[in-house]
């Protein structure tokens, strides 16, 4: 007799055997190599039945796993034989898994375990289609297929971790179990003398190809026997290895007070304490931003005791209202989860506390079905048809609403009535301005409505369109289109079109859809997804055929060749454009198209002057990182900038040439150099040139820090300067008000270094009413305690230039414009992984976009939990 056994065991049998029915083991996976090709029988009976891993970039190894991401094939090199012999001279068979699968849509069915030849002739197989389990057993009495086959009953798979059993004794009786409960059920008759010898044993494809399956394996073991009910209820409740249970249920522990930290306590820390309790106030001598300050011990007791909320100072003295002092206590709710934090043992699982942390809108880290902003959908027609809708898909379509600093974030992107009407008309258009039939001989140079052309044709286009494989319903809905059109009398030409029209308006072409459906844990995205991804975050534009093909070959997850096509993206256009979309939205430059100064105090105004300064910002952004490839720090001090001879004379600039942009050299000019000596950002000061706005945006998008908003009656209404006060010392005025200093000391003083230059971004000695202007102040870069002094706006660039802070601000926000949410103290640990990696690289746009690439935030996804049994 002979059973195939998988199970999810992360080391050596041990004891755990001695819990399970193991008698008459023939051969043993239990995938405790980490790395290497090989997969080895541990049975220790007979001939060791070792696996090959074909395809190693497409597997992710563990000690105790083997997770398939790809097309791949674990194969023996040499016939299964002691397996089928002992088949053929017992007629029992059984196969036992511990499995999770990657996705319910998988079909063929997808090969788990095969011993076979081809797609048609085998000897067994389990498999996957869909949502149910399908075994093959081939006897006297079946086809070479192994047909008719036995089916789990329907929707019995899950992508939740899985103990599936078939067994078929000697008298033919074949049943199934699903986590221990009988599923199926029917008579296999004949015998299984005719098992082809010459079969080997496979894992993840049929041993032809192209039956691939993708999840992960645990354990694959094989007995000489049949199982018992009870015998399966048995291997069902043993579970996996006590060590591995052990292992797996500390980590998931250990998660969960982990994500309960970062989601639940850091925002009521940043909402509450860090306002007075930082590295900088340390008010009480107290610093609460820093797991080791946090745990030191103040006024002779311990601040924090990890498992002991009532012996802890921060519970007393937020349980009695002592803090936070002079604002709102912690809400009932929020104090019974600092308690629980404490009491379960205080878990920290950053150095530092995300300032911001509070205003983080959790819906960022759901899952969102992107739209396609207005310039992706240009870009994404362009791509695919050819042809330039950019002036009428800009006037028709609704524009896109900035949220969390961009446009493009995720859960803002909302479609109504209005996008639809539009995305029809415009469909319309496009294919008005498209050659048809030329456009569909990229695919086929067939051309009729017989079914084999049209599928095929449907199949190869909708890959394109719609940026991954059709599903058989998606290829029927098309193709019922041409049906109809053939039914009424019309032509190839007029059935194709229509046929595109409804690929651009379906929504997995205005939409970038992803398979969401899993555990509620994070999952590998599948190849398509990733081709997307990549795609989007580097041109802002589809998968071009060369990502399409690695993405379907299921080549695209290799290490080499990831970096090879970011390589080969970074060195196309659209990669320069896309990353001047980014500069255009984290400054958010369009505002300078409305911008309407004070026409009393600032006559010689030219509305044009709002558009030279943006070309300005754009032209230095394209020219220190794309031409210098410089790092992107060096965008805050870079002594070079670029003027219309308007711009030029606006700035005190000796002018050069007529009319157009032109390169100026710095060098010679002190006052200038940088972002922050662009007119493009300091208009954000206002007429006044506000030192609270302009020390906001510093603190906000360079420094990555920020401050709680102001009491509600406070009046927030800019205090205009006059003779004998500036701007400056309205700001210290505030900063030496015990009520506002707290906040207000933070930011203000970083923009002390641009009070020279006015609301327009002119520089000037002295303001209107004659009033000396300065340059000189301190920066107190957040996590630290001492302030750092400057003497000229030209010493603060560079040391923002030369920050660490700064640096991990720039690359949260290119971050943040790649994966399209906001980011919050949940992201922290992978994005400081991505800054490591990406200053290992230089520091520049390209090494920064290679790590985002190369990181989880990309090539992982957080699953929506699959309740269904």
């Amino acid at each position: 007799m002979v059973s195939l056994f998988l199970a999810g065991l992360a080391g050596p049998l041990g004891a755990w055997a001695s819990e399970r029915s193991d008698e008459g083991l023939l051969a043993l996976y239990d995938f405790s190599l980490a790395k290497g090709g090989s997969v080895k029988d541990r049975s220790g009976v007979g001939q060791p039945l070792d696996l090959r891993i074909e395809n190693l970039r497409n597997v992710r190894r563990a000690e105790g796993s083997l997770e398939v991401r790809g097309q791949t094939l674990i194969r023996s090199d040499k016939p299964a034989t002691k397996i089928i012999e002992a088949v053929r001279r017992t007629g029992e068979f059984t196969v036992e898994a511990w499995l999770r699968t990657d996705r319910l849509n998988q079909d063929g069915p997808a090969r788990i375990v095969t011993i076979s030849s081809n797609s048609t002739n085998r000897n067994f197989t389990l498999g996957q289609e869909g949502n149910e389990f399908d075994v093959r057993f081939r006897t006297s009495d079946t086809s070479n297929n192994g047909l008719p086959s036995l089916s789990s009953s329907a929707r019995s798979l899950s992508l939740k971790l899985t103990h599936v059993v078939y067994t078929r004794g000697k008298g033919g009786q074949a049943r199934l179990f699903i986590n221990g409960k009988p599923s199926a059920k029917k008579t296999v008759g004949g015998k299984p003398t005719n098992w082809d010898k010459s079969y080997r044993l496979g894992l993840a494809d049929e041993l032809s190809k192209g039956r691939p399956w993708l999840g992960t394996y645990y354990l694959v073991a094989i007995y000489e026997r049949d199982f018992s009910s009870s015998q399966i209820t048995q291997n069902y409740k043993a579970g996996l290895s006590g060590e591995s249970v052990g292992v797996e249920l500390v980590g998931q522990l250990s998660s969960l007070k982990e994500k309960f930290f970062d989601e639940e306590i850091v925002p009521i820390l940043s909402r509450h304490c860090l306002e007075c309790h930082d590295t900088a106030t340390r008010k009480g001598k107290l610093d609460l931003s820093k797991k080791a300050t946090a745990y030191a011990t103040g006024k002779n007791e311990i601040v924090i005791v990890p498992g002991k909320a009532a012996k802890s100072l921060l519970w007393k003295v937020v349980e009695s209202g002592d803090m936070p002092d002079e604002r709102d206590s912690l809400s009932a709710d929020e104090k019974k989860l600092l308690r629980k934090w404490i009491d379960d043992g205080a878990v920290w699982t950053t150095e530092e506390i995300d300032p911001l942390s509070h205003t983080f809108d959790r819906r960022a880290n759901q899952n969102w079905v992107r739209r396609l902003t207005v310039s992706e959908y240009i870009e994404t027609i362009r791509s695919v048809t050819g042809v330039n809708i950019a002036k009428e898909a800009r006037n028709i379509l609704p524009p896109d609403i900035r949220a969390d600093g961009f446009s493009n974030t995720a859960y803002n992107l909302s479609v109504d009535l209005k996008h639809i009407e539009s995305y029809a008309k415009l469909a319309d258009m496009i294919v008005g301005k498209m050659d048809v039939l030329s456009f569909t001989k990229r695919f086929s140079n067939k051309q009729g409505f017989t079914d084999d052309i049209m599928r095929d044709l449907v199949a190869k286009m909708g890959q394109v369109f719609l940026r991954g494989e059709l599903v058989e319903h998606e290829i029927a809905t098309f193709r019922g289109i041409t049906t109809t059109i053939a039914s009424t009398g019309g032509n190839f030409e007029e059935a194709m079109g229509l046929v595109i029209e409804a690929m651009l308006q379906s929504p997995r072409f205005l939409y970038r859809v992803e398979n969401q459906r899993g555990d509620g844990s994070t999952w590998p995205v599948t190849e398509y997804e990733f081709a997307s991804r990549m795609s989007y975050i580097i041109w802002g534009a589809p998968p071009d055929k060369t990502l399409l093909d690695l993405a379907d070959s299921g080549e695209l997850f290799s290490a080499d060749v990831v970096d090879a096509q970011i390589d080969r993206m970074l060195n196309d256009p659209r990669a320069v454009r896309r990353s001047v979309e980014f500069i255009d939205e984290w400054l958010n430059l369009g505002r300078l198209a409305n911008m309407k100064p004070n026409a009393e105090r600032f006559p010689k105004w030219d509305p044009a002057l709002a558009k030279d300064m943006r070309d300005e910002t754009l032209a230095f952004f394209e020219e220190v990182i794309w031409k210098q490839k410089q790092p992107l720090a060096e965008l805050l001090n870079a002594k070079i900038t670029f003027a219309t001879p308007r711009l030029a004379k606006h700035y005190g600039l000796s002018a050069k040439g007529v009319g157009g942009l032109a390169r100026y050299d710095l060098k010679s000019v002190p006052e200038r150099g940088g972002l922050l000596t662009h007119g493009s950002v300091l208009t954000l000061g206002g007429d006044e040139a506000s030192m609270v706005t302009r020390g906001l945006f510093v603190m906000h998008d360079l420094l990555r820090s920020g401050v709680n908003d102001p009491p509600p009656c406070v009046d927030t209404t800019p205090v205009p300067s006059k003779p004998g006060l500036t701007q400056r010392a309205i700001a210290e005025k505030r900063i030496a008000n015990k009520a506002c200093g707290g906040c207000h000391g933070k930011f203000e003083p970083l923009a002390f270094g641009l009070e020279k230059f006015d609301g327009l971004g002119a520089f000037h000695k002295t303001d209107e009413h004659g009033n000396p202007l300065r340059d000189d102040g301190e920066v107190l870069f957040p996590g630290t305690a001492k302030p750092v002094p400057y003497k000229t706006s030209a010493q603060l660039m560079d040391l923002l230039a030369r920050s660490d802070r700064v640096r991990q601000c720039l690359t949260w926000k290119v971050t943040q414009f790649a994966v399209g949410r906001p980011l919050g103290q949940p992201d922290a640990l992978v994005l400081d992984k991505i800054y490591q990696e990406a200053q290992k690289g230089g520091g520049t746009y390209a090494s920064l976009i290679r790590a985002i690439i190369q990181s989880d935030l990309v090539q992982k996804t957080q699953t929506e939990a699959d309740n269904e049994d």
